[in-house]
């Protein structure tokens, strides 16, 4: 059961990238791949300036990381007219070296007793092992609740409309006397920041930073993404935001339920890598297979009506 409650709070802190790639990809209609080098860039900041005595205030910092990240891309692309995937592209690369460049060049800093996951651990340690996972799962739920209220919130101001029209016709937003490029701009750091923030979530979680800990990553959130629109289906941003967080709880639950009962024979680490993408094709082809068997059933009825 403790497998599985630590599953749900991964999902929930990872919940937080998902919302990022659901920003760019389902409201901007933007193939951002800036994802991994921003997570990676929040996770070492957040690590260095919690390890610093920075505390929680490594989370914001993280944030803006990330939120850097995004601006680089954006002025890439509405500046420069780079391709929105080649911008990407060159940012991540970027953000390879300044991950090591804040991590000093090292490839892994632990975070000690800094981490906000250890320090509530510590201060429940009287208590039995599961009490400890709740409690951490409960805090993890809470923050990632705040976080899903205030990105809704923004996304219902003014600014937030005018970045969601921009995604669904930036001929007309431009049409509107509203400067487009300014709100890709804004939308594309919005993104990163949230990405930026779950990997500062996560670093907290893990208590340390690793210079892979961002590998894959941008596959993990397109997948919960897909997943929250597979089981909840596109109803608009709000439904979105949540879906996207409820993909990344399922996600990580499929995950610990092939390893828990050792489906595939997977237990090697090595061996990982390849179920979670057997996870994400699945998941790529469920509205394929969904069209498929409503065409069954159309059929089915037509004959009957014959």
């Amino acid at each position: 059961m403790q497998y599985y409650i630590t599953a749900l709070q991964e999902g929930l802190l990872y919940g937080v990238l998902a919302i990022g790639i659901f920003i760019s990809l389902r409201i901007l209609n933007i193939p951002d791949l800036t994802a991994e080098g921003s997570f990676g860039i929040g996770c070492a900041a957040a690590a260095v300036s919690a390890s610093a005595g920075l505390g929680l205030l490594s989370l914001p910092i993280a944030m803006i990381s990330g939120a850097l990240a995004g601006l680089v891309t954006a002025l890439l692309q509405t500046k420069l007219r780079v391709h929105p995937v080649i911008s990407g592209i060159i940012t991540m690369s970027a953000a390879y070296s300044v991950k090591l460049i804040i991590m000093k060049n090292t490839t892994n800093i632990a975070m000690g007793d800094t981490s906000f996951f250890k320090v509530l651990r510590s201060l429940l340690s009287d208590s039995d092992a599961m009490t400890k996972k709740l409690a951490a799962c409960g805090v993890s739920f809470l923050i990632t609740t705040a976080v899903v209220l205030l990105v809704i919130w923004f996304f219902s101001t003014h600014t937030g409309m005018c970045i969601r029209a921009t995604g669904d016709n930036p001929e007309m937003v431009s049409a509107s006397s509203i400067n487009a490029d300014m709100e890709k701009v804004i939308g594309l750091c919005v993104s990163n920041a949230l990405i930026g923030l779950a990997g500062g979530l996560v670093a907290h979680y893990n208590g340390y930073s690793d210079v892979s800990s961002s590998n894959g990553i941008l596959v993990y959130g397109l997948a919960a993404v897909i997943i929250g629109e597979a089981v909840i289906g596109k109803r608009g941003v709000t439904v979105g935001i949540i879906s996207a967080v409820i993909g990344s709880v399922i996600y990580k639950l499929i995950v610990a339920l092939v390893i828990d009962f050792n489906l595939f024979g997977v237990y090697s680490a090595n061996l990982m890598k390849l179920m979670c993408a057997v996870i994400v094709a699945i998941t790529l082809s469920i509205p394929e297979i969904k069209k498929l068997i409503a065409k069954q059933k159309l059929l089915k009825e037509a004959k009957r009506n014959a």
